[in-house]
Parts: C-alpha cells; structure tokens; sequence
C-alpha cells in the first residue's frame, strides 16, 4: 500500500472480528516500533504484547469504560501496551557525548520518553493498516496503571502511555460518524506560514 493510502485510512478502530493474526504479521506490528525516532538513540521504551486470549483477559478489567462502551474491542487478538522508560533518556544524557551528569529532569524542554513511545505507538497503528488490519490507541486512566503493572510485573520505573489494540475490523463495522469529518481541522486553521496567524 502506498504510504500516502496509510495515511489516509488510519482511524481508530474499536470493532473487531476474533479473527486470529498470523504471528508474523504480529512480529511486524511490533518490530516496526523499534524504528521510531528517540532522543539520543535512547529508545526508552518496551512493549508488553499480549497475544494469548487469557492474558488480554486479565487486562481489560482495568479499561471498564472501554469495555462497556464498545465491547467488541475485546475480540481484538492483540494488545500492546507500550511503556516509556524515563531513566533510560536521564541515564544516556549523562554519558560523556551528552555531558548532563546531574541527570536533570528539568533540562528536557518535554518529556521525549513519552513523545518518542507515543512515535512507536504510531509505527504500529500505520503498520496494522498496511496490513490492511485496523488498530486503535486509547488510554488506561491514571487510578489504574499501578494495577496494571502488577497484574503483569512491570517494573516501576516503565510507564504506561495507553494501550493499543490490533486485529481484523468487523465486518460490519459502523461508518465514521459525520461529525468526525466535520471536526476535522484543515491545514489552513492548524498551518502557519513563517508567522502565527499567517496561512
């Protein structure tokens, strides 16, 4: 598929069929992750995958919102969680090519270890749709991420930024709402030329 046409039909998907993957379709969706970009090749990141049907079992309890408002979500064979590791970044920038040895959480004009797991979250929902799968990223709530890391022994110091699911949409799938396309923002509201308010 062209790139241009992955663009184009990327959407979150939240309704799908319990079609399994293939497990090499399952090792693209992920291993395309690890081409995202990262701050000083920190790669601050993990990806917790969870591919057996018990295992995304034990998850969905922690997401009851999503669950009761679209329980189709459910059948998605995969689930990734992906996870920012912050002293990852702190500890590379302190090597002597980077040179900050305080170690500064304050140096970083914005958290990259969650912009640089979000750009791999990314890869992999642009991943699914070339492979002609449908994916959608949403959050776990904050009240929550601390059970979610027990429940699947995460080490404290990984954080994570949502969770994504993978799989085959429904074949009856619901057309995008209206209002979608109509909230759209176009490039002459959000784009400005060399100056704010010049478009």
């Amino acid at each position: 598929m062209e790139f241009s046409e992955v663009v184009r039909r990327r959407r979150m998907v939240r309704h799908y069929s319990d079609q399994p993957l293939a497990p090499e379709v399952i090792e693209r969706v992920l291993s395309n992750a690890l081409r995202a970009p990262s701050a000083g090749f920190s790669q601050g990141w993990a990806f917790l995958a969870l591919t057996e049907p018990e295992d995304r079992a034990r998850f969905w309890p922690f997401i009851p919102t999503r669950v009761e408002q679209t329980p189709t979500m459910q059948d998605a064979p995969l689930v990734v969680i992906p996870l920012a590791h912050k002293l990852a970044y702190l500890e590379r920038y302190a090597e002597p090519d980077k040179g900050w040895e305080d170690r500064a959480e304050s140096r970083w004009p914005a958290p990259y270890w969650h912009i640089d797991t979000g750009m791999a979250a990314l890869l992999m929902l642009l991943t699914a749709v070339d492979e002609g799968l449908g994916a959608c990223f949403f959050g776990i709530m904050p009240e929550n991420l601390d059970s979610v890391r027990a429940e699947f022994g995460v080490p404290s110091d990984y954080h994570p930024i949502g969770a994504i699911t993978v799989g085959y949409r429904a074949p009856d799938l619901p057309d995008q709402p209206a209002r979608i396309a109509e909230r759209r923002r176009g490039a002459a509201e959000v784009i400005h030329r060399g100056q704010w308010g010049t478009h």
